[in-house]
């Protein structure tokens, strides 16, 4: 698998070895959005390690509190180099972990339908989709290029596939951010309606004084995080321009 420094990955926990933590890692890492693109990966095997000063912030007593063999954790990569990848436990956060589950769980899915379909030619068309990059990002582009289907099966085959697809209901993935408005201008509510009136494809709540919610909606996970966060940028810029203190609360 190809993997880089920031890639959040779904692992299993195989062994606890004096002050390290062995892992399994379960197919391609879903990348940080915020990384720098037309970075090339490092080709790994499967497993990874993490020290205990990165299973939890703090002092640890017992890490087995933590993790214990067969239990199933999200990770971020720290490090890749000579076929090693360093891995954290404390440093992803709930959305983190929440949006690389939900990312497996529809890899799982697409998974289960080529098994369904071409039954003993699945694994070779996994290896093969695999081979042009990630079985979710594949499918993906498959909802609005259904030909791409026919690059790795016959046409019979990728017919079924996607009345099955398209038969399936979208499930909505649902992104959350609150941040904060304030100035002490005489027409600071004209000011901030101002900086909401420029947001688009985001809904926006009020919450209590300068307190707000934004929330994004899309049947991909990585589409609605990046909408929502060029939207708060947007926010960020036009509130410096007209003199409104600006802050995000980071969850």
């Amino acid at each position: 698998m190809t993997l880089e420094e920031g890639d959040f990955v779904l692992c299993t926990v195989d062994r606890i070895e004096g002050t390290n933590v062995f892992v399994n890692i379960e197919g391609e890492g879903l990348r940080d959005s915020g990384s720098e693109t037309g970075k090339a990966g490092s080709r790994v095997d499967g497993q990874g390690s993490i020290m205990t000063s990165e299973i939890a912030p703090g002092r640890i007593r017992n890490i087995r509190d933590y993790v214990v063999p067969k239990k199933k954790i999200v990770c971020k990569v720290l490090k890749v180099f000579d076929n090693r990848v360093d891995l954290s436990l404390r440093r992803v956060t709930l959305k983190e972990q929440k949006e690389v589950l939900e990312h497996y769980s529809v890899e799982r899915s697409y998974m289960s339908i080529l098994n369904t379909i071409l039954k003993e030619k699945a694994e070779e068309t996994i290896r093969k989709i695999q081979n042009m990059g990630s079985l979710y990002d594949f499918f993906e582009e498959v909802k609005s290029n259904p030909k791409r289907l026919e690059e790795v099966m016959n046409k019979e085959h990728a017919g079924k596939i996607l009345e099955i697809i398209s038969a399936q209901k979208q499930k909505k993935f649902e992104i959350k951010r609150e941040i904060f408005l304030s100035t002490i201008k005489p027409n600071g509510i004209e000011l901030i309606k101002e900086i909401f009136s420029n947001v688009k494809n985001a809904e926006v709540k009020y919450i209590s004084a300068g307190h707000y919610s934004l929330k994004t909606e899309s049947s991909d996970i990585k589409n609605a995080d990046n909408t929502l966060k060029n939207i708060i940028s947007d926010i960020e810029k036009n509130s410096k321009k007209l003199g409104v203190e600006f802050s995000i609360l980071e969850k």
